[in-house]
This record gives C-alpha cells, sequence and structure tokens, in this order.
C-alpha cells in the first residue's frame, strides 16, 4: 500500500522532456552545378536547428539558388550560326 501524498516515479515519456532536432535523412543528388550543389547542402544545415531556425536557412537557399538561376542569364550562350548564303539579291538579268 502507498503511502499518502507520495509520487510515482515517472514513466520515459514523461522524464524525457521535448524532444531536439533530428536529422531528416534526406539524401541530396549533386546536379552538376557547384553552385546550386553547395545551396542544396546547406539545407542540412536545418536538420541540427530547432524549427525556429529553418527559415533563416531556406531564406539562403532559396536566396543563393534564385541567384545561381539569374546567374544564368549572364553566361554568353553560344555563338548564332553564321549564314552561308548571302541574304542580297543580285536581280540582274
Amino acid at each position: 500500500m502507498e503511502a499518502a501524498g507520495s509520487v510515482e516515479a515517472a514513466g520515459p515519456a514523461e522524464s524525457a522532456g521535448p524532444a531536439g532536432p533530428e536529422p531528416l535523412g534526406v539524401g541530396v543528388t549533386p546536379t552538376g552545378d557547384a553552385a546550386v550543389d553547395a545551396r542544396l547542402r546547406r539545407l542540412a544545415d536545418a536538420d541540427h536547428l530547432p524549427v525556429s531556425g529553418h527559415l533563416e536557412v531556406y531564406e539562403d537557399v532559396h536566396r543563393g539558388l534564385r541567384d545561381a538561376l539569374a546567374a544564368l542569364d549572364q553566361r554568353p550562350g553560344p555563338p548564332t550560326p553564321s549564314s552561308t548564303f548571302s541574304t542580297t539579291h543580285d536581280n540582274r538579268s
């Protein structure tokens, strides 16, 4: 018989407290673009942060991916093929 006012031992769920951040273990497939791959690897930093720190990581990754995409517009493209025939006509009869 238990004495009045005694406290039972807390079960494992009660004594553990809130769980800390746990990695999701999501793999990242390399894209072949160093800037994009670096941004995608940065996402793993969120695995070790509390949820309140995720936004900063996601915004940084988004900004980096947006910059990488914008940089594609700045790269010179392949040269346009030159015409092998003349577009001027000599209409002499």
